[in-house]
């Protein structure tokens, strides 16, 4: 694929960000447009690879055809490009904005080079099959008369509709936010995935026939806690009806569960302090950060600005990077990030050899952005949180911490030993807990009956195994965070093509639905 050689004669480069002094002063997307000379560069250094690594194994969980569209990229053929990343990708405009991109660390150029910008490629063909108007509504020809429910419009659930209603199927998604999208809209802050990127989809998949319930909370009424997404909503006016899932199970054919991971995983519920106001999860900061920007362009006031405050945030990964360039956004006065970990090694360790992800220090883009602002990567690596510290008033003024030793694990205890002497307290006003998710709300899965499990560590999630998706209640399915943990999107993609197919067997006997492990690749088999 590519030019024969292509790698030999092009080097990577990337579609650069726009500049991090300008782009924190807007929630526009950090991408620039690429010169489509560039991109067919990078389509050319794709290798003839008698097995390309970056559409199975370890590469993309949805067996994307890469080296396909970049041959035709690198041709020029942009649309027939577009046909074939369809294939197996509902949203490439969200995995291609998104997704860590593990197909890149599989690359098998990246043995000796920089791998082929797989990402930048993937996410122009979309934005170009949207700009072309070669992206429309395709309803389907017929209908087969039954209908299937779908909880949450996450990737998951949104893949899982536009598979089954392809085939036929009349498809209702219900989301308890008032815009569709899930973790896309409320999750992912603006300059990484616009919402206009989200709506001018979920507006193809309307004009095809999906229907769309908003402000409904599938379950019971409860004493949500603060931040909760229907809380939220009820809380900025929104009419949320609530919807037993028994009745929907009675009045669908069948019923797919895709609300995703969102029970927030908490290391410092025990410390001192965890109470003081200025401590909160990131995706209550980062949620209403993003409805009022979508609301009002902020100016309702209505989230947690970290204007001219110390803002400390706990927890790297994708969530602990948005909350770092929304704090920017905001005007905060410093900011650090804590890490737990230890600082990744700057290439491959021996027992991180390729094809895996490579666990290596990178700067993401809001660390490129606290750079620019504050001089430094925002990071402090090996650094346990150990109290909370108020100002008399209930507000939090300071974090005390202590550094960890990995290479010194505690017998009977953590992993690792506190080094004496390394304590330390530092200024805060904010602390935003970026310390991931424990699996998904339960209160739908004991109304239905479901049993759970347990598939790593504390986390518990319906019991659904890959491939039939089928709970222990008839007629009801599980799929992407939900099932499986929390994850990536592309993941929960995945996971919906793969449950879509399931559903389609389950209510015909059989499917012509491609589905990742199932139909396609090997990879994922089983997982």
């Amino acid at each position: 694929m590519g030019k024969t050689t292509g790698f030999l004669e092009f080097t990577r480069e990337a579609v650069p960000y726009r500049d991090a002094t300008e782009r924190i002063k807007d929630f526009d997307e950090i991408f620039t447009d690429p010169p489509e000379k560039q991109l067919q560069t990078q389509g050319a250094r794709c290798m003839d690879c008698g097995v390309p690594f970056c559409q199975s194994g370890p590469g993309c969980p949805i067996d994307n055809l890469i080296p396909e569209w970049n041959d035709l990229v690198y041709q020029g053929h942009w649309k027939e490009a577009l046909e074939r990343l369809h294939q197996t990708n509902n949203f490439p405009e969200f995995t291609g904005r998104t997704c860590p991109a593990p197909c890149e660390g599989a690359c098998v150029l990246g043995i000796t080079d920089p791998a082929v910008t797989i990402k930048n490629i993937e996410n122009a063909i979309v934005d170009r099959g949207f700009a072309e108007g070669w992206i429309q509504p395709e309803p389907p020809a017929t209908r087969n008369g039954k209908r299937v429910a779908v909880i949450g419009s996450g990737p998951a659930g949104l893949a899982a509709a536009a598979q089954l209603n392809k085939v036929g199927y009349t498809v209702t998604v219900y989301e308890r936010a008032d815009r569709i999208g899930g973790l896309l809209m409320y999750g992912i802050p603006n300059m990484k995935l616009d919402k206009d990127v989200v709506e001018r989809r979920v507006n193809v998949l309307r004009g095809e026939g999906v229907k769309f319930v908003t402000c409904a909370h599938v379950g019971r009424r409860e004493d949500f806690p603060s931040g909760h997404m229907t809380q939220i909503m009820e809380e900025r006016g929104c009419e949320v009806q609530y919807i037993d899932p028994n009745d929907l199970l009675k009045e669908f054919d069948a019923l797919l569960l895709a609300t995703g991971a969102t029970k927030p995983f908490d290391p410092t519920a025990r410390c001192p302090g965890r109470e003081l106001a200025g401590v909160q999860f990131a995706m209550n900061f980062l949620t209403r950060n993003t409805k009022s920007l979508l609301d009002s362009e902020l100016a309702d006031g209505a989230y947690t600005s970290a204007k001219d405050l110390d803002v400390i945030v706990i927890g790297g990964g994708d969530t602990g990077a948005d909350c770092i360039g929304t704090s920017l956004r905001h005007g905060c006065r410093s900011l650090v990030n804590f890490e737990l970990l230890d600082q990744p090694p700057a290439e491959r360790a021996p027992d991180n050899p390729w094809p895996q992800w490579p666990h290596v220090y990178r700067l993401d883009y809001s660390h490129l952005e606290a750079k620019a602002k504050f001089g430094d990567d925002p990071r402090a690596y090996t650094v346990l949180t150990k109290e909370f510290v108020g100002n008399g008033d209930g507000q939090l003024q300071s974090v005390k911490t202590i550094e960890i030793d990995w290479s010194q694990p505690t017998e009977s205890g953590p992993p690792w030993t506190e080094v004496a002497g390394s304590e330390k307290e530092w200024p805060a006003d904010l602390v935003l807990l970026a310390t991931g998710f424990i699996g998904p709300e339960m209160v739908v899965g004991e109304m239905l009956g479901l049993e759970m499990q347990n598939p790593r560590g504390n986390w518990e999630t319906f019991k659904a195994d890959h491939g039939p998706f089928a709970t222990n209640v008839e007629g009801v399915f599980a799929a992407g965070d939900c099932r499986r943990g929390q994850s990536l999107v592309v993941w929960a993609i995945n996971e919906g093509r793969g449950a879509a197919r399931a559903i389609d067997e389950y209510l015909t006997g059989s499917s012509l639905l491609p589905a990742p492990g199932v139909t396609q690749g090997s990879a994922l088999a089983g997982a």
